[in-house]
C-alpha cells in the first residue's frame, strides 16, 4: 500500500468531518494537521481528536502512523495569533 500524501490525508479529513479549514503537512509517515471545525464546539481536545480519527477511519490505522493535530473551533482559530500574517515578534515584559 502506498503511503498517503498530505493532500490525501487532508481530503480524508475533509470528507469525514465538516471543516471550515484544514491544513496538512507531512512526508507520508508523519503528518501535522490544523483542523478548524464547528463540530469541535464544546468538546475537550481528546474528543476532538477522536472525532478526527473517526473521520479518517481504517485508513488512520493502516496508513497514517503519526498524525499530530491542532483542533480548533472557528472562534478559536480566529482568535489564534497564528491566523494573523507573520509580523515582527512583540516581547511583553
Amino acid at each position: 500500500m502506498s503511503e498517503p500524501t498530505a493532500a490525501e490525508v487532508r481530503a480524508f479529513i475533509a470528507a469525514g468531518l465538516p471543516c471550515t479549514h484544514v491544513e496538512v503537512e507531512g512526508d507520508g509517515r508523519h503528518f501535522f494537521a490544523t483542523i478548524v471545525s464547528a463540530e469541535f464546539e464544546g468538546l475537550p481536545r481528546v474528543r476532538r481528536h477522536q472525532r478526527v480519527y473517526a473521520a479518517l477511519g481504517d485508513r488512520m490505522r493502516e496508513q497514517i502512523h503519526a498524525l499530530s493535530m491542532k483542533t480548533l473551533t472557528p472562534a478559536e482559530y480566529d482568535a489564534a495569533p497564528a491566523a494573523a500574517p507573520a509580523a515582527t515578534p512583540h516581547h511583553h515584559h
